[in-house]
């Protein structure tokens, strides 16, 4: 598998993803969509394609598309119509997919991901269109010969974006997908949980490599079976360096050779192939008789629109530019979810320890809330409390060590708990007497004669022998005194000293 940062061609990708919608029932019937349950257990006569059924759109799932559509800046047409698809697989007792084929509810489109620290990322990913479609039934393949139909799956409400061709490294798949489903969730349109298939990618790529001739494509492949982004960077990985060596052993291009589908196996960290792909007449599309097209007018758009609220993006530039916070923190804060931003938000609006709160919501409660298993917005410690505590260290009255210290005791006690109490009985409060911390400083400096020869022959660099004068400092006070007036205390005594010498 080639992974040189200059391989010898441009891989060009295309992604089409399918997500399943948050609706309690399916897409065109009344059948829930909870998962999990036993097999065949959520069917009804309209999934069943019995006979005399009508379907009923689910407008709920309408609505959760369209808003999708709308926050990635869709162009969204005022008619869409539904198309029947027609395929003879075992997990579609229909025999037909109603979805959505020359008139959808929304097109272009676009999608910003942002840049990690590797350099990857920082660049926008056109979008072609999204439409909406029910989802096919699950196979599952038994260890003999036989395969198995699970047709809970069946009718569920699916979304399906797709890309242009605009991605140009495995990389940049994995971060368009991570960016999407941050995205999707911060909307509520989606609990995209990749294990349970509510979010499945197809990848579609192929390789332009340079010749003395010119630049030639390889035949394009699609690439089923991703449902994980390793999955998706391994597997485009792969192909890639596949593609390339079947290229120079037989030289076929893209207008050699149709589009096949291969399937990516996991376990084997390789794509078999599957079939030939089907182009649009084989699916044979024709209107869906018995459903009505739909009508979307602006305020209906302009509804939706309000309910959006702030994106990830937008999320990501506030905290930098409103309260200093690097590229980094602000990304780590947004793409950890909606219930940590908003937790970080409340904390912010009532200290000015911008800084401080990141890295206190970014260590203490997220690896908190993780340990315990729990979500932020479950987090025994409310955004005003820790705000107080924090605003506390900001001010002097605590060390970072003791405000931790507090924090955990807070976390023990509790919704109802008082921290001036917690502060009182542990004896939390930092010393910032000059008094006593300048008797523990001149008992640090007596009890360490090496420590003061090496600062005044200079053996060791001074700033090392300071700090581990503050450290013993820092120990003899039980952690309470002030650090930085240990510092400032620490450094004009040894002035002293050295003027009197």
């Amino acid at each position: 598998m080639s992974t040189s940062a200059n391989p010898p061609y441009t891989m060009i990708v295309g992604l089409e993803v399918h997500v399943q919608l948050l609706t309690e029932s399916k897409m065109f019937s009344w059948t829930g969509t909870e998962f999990g349950l036993a097999p065949n257990t959520l069917c009804d006569p309209v999934n069943l394609g019995m006979p005399g059924t009508l379907p009923v759109m689910n407008g709920k799932a309408f609505n959760m598309a369209l808003k999708t559509a709308i926050a990635c800046g869709c162009t969204i047409p005022r008619y869409t119509k539904w198309d029947r698809k027609n395929y003879f697989y075992p997990d579609l007792p229909k025999k037909y997919q109603i979805s959505q084929y020359d008139l959808p509810f929304s097109l272009g489109g676009s999608l910003p991901i942002p840049a990690d620290k590797e350099g990857n990322g920082g660049k926008t990913i056109r979008l072609t269109r999204i439409h909406l479609e029910e989802d096919t039934g699950k196979m599952v393949h038994t260890s003999g010969q036989e395969s198995e139909v699970d047709l809970n799956r069946a009718g569920t409400p699916l979304m399906e974006i797709v890309s242009e061709p605009d991605i140009r490294s495995a990389a940049d798949a994995r971060l368009c997908l991570e960016e999407l489903r941050l995205t999707l969730r911060y909307l509520g349109v989606s609990d995209c949980e990749m294990q349970e298939g509510s979010l499945r990618c197809d990848a579609n790529v192929n390789l332009h490599i340079d010749t003395p001739a010119g630049q030639v494509a390889t035949p394009i492949v699609e690439i089923k079976n991703l449902n994980s982004f390793r999955s998706v960077e391994r597997a485009l990985l792969y192909e890639a360096d596949r593609q390339y060596k079947k290229w120079k052993e037989d030289g076929l291009t893209i207008s050699d050779a149709p589009k096949e589908t291969r399937g990516w196996s996991d376990p084997d960290g390789i794509t078999k192939l599957q079939r030939e792909k089907e182009t649009a007449a084989d699916y044979r599309y024709f209107p869906e008789p018995d459903l009505l097209p739909v009508v979307v007018d602006e305020e209906w758009v302009e509804r939706l629109r309000a309910e959006i609220g702030e994106l990830p993006r937008e999320r990501r530039h506030r905290f930098e530019s409103t309260f200093g916070l690097s590229p980094y923190d602000a990304n780590v804060l947004v793409e950890q979810g909606k219930d940590v931003a908003d937790y970080f938000d409340a904390v912010v609006a009532l200290t000015d320890q911008y800084k401080m709160a990141s890295n206190w919501v970014q260590q203490e409660v997220l690896r908190t809330a993780n340990a315990d298993g729990i979500s932020v917005a479950d987090f025994p410690v409310k955004p005003a409390m820790l705000a107080n505590l924090i605003a506390r260290v900001g001010r002097g009255e605590l060390n970072n060590q003791q405000g931790r210290e507090v924090l955990g005791k807070l976390i023990e006690t509790g919704a109802g708990a008082d921290i001036d109490q917690i502060i009182e009985a542990g004896g939390f409060k930092m010393v910032s007497d000059e008094g006593p911390i300048r008797e523990a400083i001149q008992a640090a400096l007596a009890s360490n004669p090496k420590a003061m020869e090496d600062l005044k022959t200079g053996k060791k660099k001074p700033d090392a022998v300071k700090g581990f004068l503050r450290g013993q400092v820092m120990k003899a006070t039980g952690g309470k005194a002030n650090p930085a007036l240990v510092g400032q205390l620490m450094d004009s005594i040894l002035a002293e000293l050295e003027g009197g010498a």
